[in-house]
């Protein structure tokens, strides 16, 4: 995968070049192009944005550097901009990313994009409900969620499968040594060695988690009768 990302910081792009993801650019699991959009500018000052017609607060990034930007990339493949507006970015829409041969990702600032920049887009994503000063961060979130479901990125291939959201659960309880820390003593299920009863466990535990923290997940996940029945279980716990 080659993901090119458009932004006037791309210095604020080196953790994405860390740590996992970035023995993944190592090992040319994928390829990160950063491109400086001011380097597109027409002007001796190269400026990259101008006072919003109609007046107001604020300044808005110029369409011409953006575009011509843009245009530099032969293959493209979906282009994604950060923006409030946008459609909630999740767990699903990373499987779909990372099944994608080549992602570009446009990084605004100030007050906003020239609106008809999003003629040249193919998705509007936001990654919450906050402001933020630019959309380094957001995108960053984004390639480092999409990036480690790829082949070879993470360490152990079943990773991904059993984390929050890959199942429509959260993770269930995770632990390591000691056995005993200050009295808080490790589930004796888990070190039966019975793998059977440590993945009922770890099932009732995941659906006793998001019922817990996030009830919300279960009204769009279609239960198994064995979670419907561990889920009673849960609710007769509670």
């Amino acid at each position: 995968m080659k993901i090119n990302v458009l932004t006037l910081f791309p210095d604020m792009f080196a953790p994405v070049q860390q740590s996992m993801l970035g023995r993944g650019l190592e090992d040319k699991k994928w390829n990160l192009n950063l491109i400086n959009f001011r380097d597109f500018t027409s002007d001796i000052h190269h400026h990259v944005d101008d006072s919003p017609y109609g007046g107001g607060a604020g300044m808005v990034l110029q369409i011409m550097p953006i575009k011509k930007a843009l245009d530099t990339i032969e293959n493209k493949g979906k282009v994604i901009i950060t923006a409030p507006q946008g459609k909630t970015f999740n767990q699903e829409m990373a499987r779909e990313w990372a099944q994608e041969d080549n992602l570009t990702f446009i990084c605004g600032h100030y007050e906003g994009f020239d609106y008809r920049i999003y003629d040249f887009v193919d998705e509007i994503v936001s990654i919450g409900d906050f402001v933020l000063t630019g959309g380094e961060l957001p995108t960053m979130s984004m390639i480092d969620a999409t990036v480690r479901l790829l082949p070879g990125v993470l360490g152990n291939a079943a990773s991904p499968v059993d984390e929050s959201f890959s199942h429509g659960l959260l993770e269930y309880p995770q632990y390591t040594r000691p056995a005993d820390f200050e009295g808080k003593k490790v589930p004796e299920v888990l070190m039966s060695g019975n793998h059977q009863k440590i993945a009922e466990w770890r099932l009732k535990e995941s659906l006793r988690m998001t019922y817990k923290k996030r009830p919300d997940m279960l009204a769009y996940r279609v239960l198994t009768a064995q979670e419907q029945k561990l889920l009673e279980e849960i609710k007769r716990e509670s």
